[in-house]
């Protein structure tokens, strides 16, 4: 493994994909079109519907959703309406691309949660994709009482370095601009040094027992190692998805909001395994 990550960031018992893994992430083109579909049936049904009767019931907690590493809010865009339609009030993380130092990101987006949190007079319950996840993982371990659960979606919390390659390059490229003097860029500590220690501690503790968690993963993940992504603390949910397609695959999203409604304490639903074969 290239030592611009450091070496716990892979505990025994995790890899990191291998190149022909990549090619599963083709898959996206058919998930976008699944979406597609998806929303244009709901817009037939949408208009058949009585403007009365349109208005879906509203969650009781609000939603915050973190994008992945070197994406934004605009990848989440899909999923968010999705879930506004259901009734969920979600709110955007304010990250434009993720690319930042993880706790920095983390300090941000805790001052997000408060804001929420004051607003709606409620916890709030987060849905990260990827390095989302992870710096949920993080927030709800250390404001438990402004997280009410989160779902995350292939987020390597357990082996962070257990992905592919591709994305260590990227890292790279970040770390040296980083050098240069350019601002707001994940640094080397982020990855190898006592900044990275301390994420990686802080997502390794125990949740306290009233804060949810729910961990998306797919055996056909072309980005991280599938199995980095279930948690002990948490309710593992297979899909079948590519690891960019879960932010907008159908299927996925009704497992998100499976998991949702399964902590929202308007609605007492069972969470199950969603087969999405």
């Amino acid at each position: 493994m290239s030592n611009t990550l450091a070496p716990w960031l892979l505990p025994d018992g995790y890899g990191r994909p291998a190149l022909a893994a990549l090619l599963r992430e083709g898959t996206v083109v058919t998930e976008a079109g699944r979406f597609a579909v998806r929303r244009s049936a709901s817009r037939r049904a949408r208009r058949r519907t009585p403007v009365a009767a349109r208005a879906a019931a509203r969650r009781a907690e609000p939603v915050l959703l973190i994008p992945g590493f070197l994406a934004g809010d605009w990848t989440l865009t899909a999923m968010a309406g999705e879930l506004r339609a259901r009734g969920f009030r979600t709110y955007r993380s304010r990250i434009h691309a993720n690319i930042g130092c993880t706790l920095g990101s983390a300090l941000a987006l805790e001052a997000r949660l408060e804001q929420i949190a004051e607003r709606r007079d409620a916890r709030v319950q987060i849905v990260g994709h990827s390095l989302g996840g992870m710096i949920a993982r993080g927030l709800a371990v250390r404001r438990p009482d402004l997280v009410a659960g989160i779902v995350t979606m292939g987020s390597p919390m357990r082996a962070p370095a257990a992905h592919h390659a591709l994305l260590t390059r990227g890292v790279r490229v970040l770390n040296r601009l980083s050098d240069a003097g350019v601002p707001g860029l994940m640094s080397a500590d982020c990855v190898a040094g006592e900044c990275a220690h301390l994420s990686f501690t802080e997502s390794q503790e125990r949740l306290r027992a009233d804060v949810a968690m729910t961990n998306l993963y797919s055996k056909r993940d072309g980005i991280v190692d599938w199995r980095a992504c279930i948690d002990p603390d948490g309710t593992a949910v297979e899909v079948r998805a590519s690891h960019v397609g879960m932010a907008l695959d159908p299927r996925v999203i009704d497992a998100v909001t499976t998991a949702l409604l399964g902590r929202s304490a308007a609605y007492d639903a069972p969470l199950a395994v969603v087969d999405t074969a």
